[in-house]
């Protein structure tokens, strides 16, 4: 049995893309492109509106299917997996220890860190819901676990912004891409949230969009958790060749991805 941690770029999604993309074509070619049907002004406003439409959609097909590939776990690029080996590195247990997956998805990073950290485990918590909701799913996680022979993991609805479970509760915490989809939200609230159920001397790495549009100063956050009294905090720039390099960051929309690393 193959785990199937899906991608998360709906092929569904890109197929629509691709489908509105010819259908936009179509209707430029009949409505503007040749006057079959339309003449004069009438046709020039539809060739400029759907020759507009055409190129967006073309565009948004192009991005999204390279976003695709990357993303594939069966594909030639894996950055998927580049991220999930190179975050659970970080993830740290003591025997007998227990670590927290937050937005675990299709629980690829907890089933990494349990594979990582055998004599303890992982917890993977998620709301499942959402744009999301079609491909990943609880059942998905622990059938995933079951493929990879990952007995020492169990998974669980918890929802980044409240999770349910009492302060220091764990060993290690972890996430990946989760809290930038969060809209409204205070993303270093939420990255509070998550610190809230370490214990003291646990560990965490988090992964994320950390750009300062969508988390502010971080280096002030770093210096706020430091007086607090964690003994390490860093940043890890993914995109210096890390998990990605500069360019492929850019083109892909993945720009500010950084790595929190540390220990409280």
């Amino acid at each position: 049995m193959k785990p199937d941690y899906q991608n998360w770029v709906p092929k569904p999604m890109v197929a629509g893309l691709w489908a509105g993309t010819a259908i936009a074509f179509i209707l430029f070619v009949l409505f503007g492109a040749t006057g079959l049907i339309l003449h004069g002004t009438a046709r020039l406003v539809c060739a400029l509106v759907l020759g507009i439409g055409t190129l967006v959609l073309l565009f948004f097909s192009v991005w999204m299917t390279s976003l695709y590939r990357a993303f594939d776990y069966d594909g030639k690029r894996k950055m998927a997996k580049t991220i999930i080996d190179g975050t659970a590195k970080h993830v740290k247990l003591p025997h007998g220890g227990m670590g927290l997956d937050v937005g675990c998805g299709s629980g690829a990073l907890t089933i990494a860190c349990a594979k990582r950290n055998p004599k303890a485990s992982m917890v993977g918590c998620d709301i499942w819901s959402g744009a999301y909701k079609a491909v990943f799913s609880q059942k998905r996680c622990e059938d995933n676990a079951k493929a990879e022979s990952a007995s020492n993991v169990r998974f669980q609805e918890g929802n980044a912004m409240h999770l349910p479970f009492a302060d220091e509760s764990f060993d290690a915490v972890t996430s990946n891409y989760v809290y930038h989809n969060i809209t409204g939200v205070n993303k270093q609230q939420l990255l509070l949230e998550t610190l809230r159920v370490l214990k003291k001397g646990g560990t965490f790495a988090i992964h994320d969009l950390m750009g300062k549009a969508r988390y502010g100063d971080m280096d002030a956050f770093i210096r706020k958790l430091k007086e607090e009294g964690y003994s390490e905090v860093r940043l890890i720039d993914t995109t210096d060749g890390t998990f990605m390099s500069k360019k492929e960051a850019v083109w892909l929309g993945l720009g500010g991805s950084t790595l929190l690393v540390g220990k409280k």
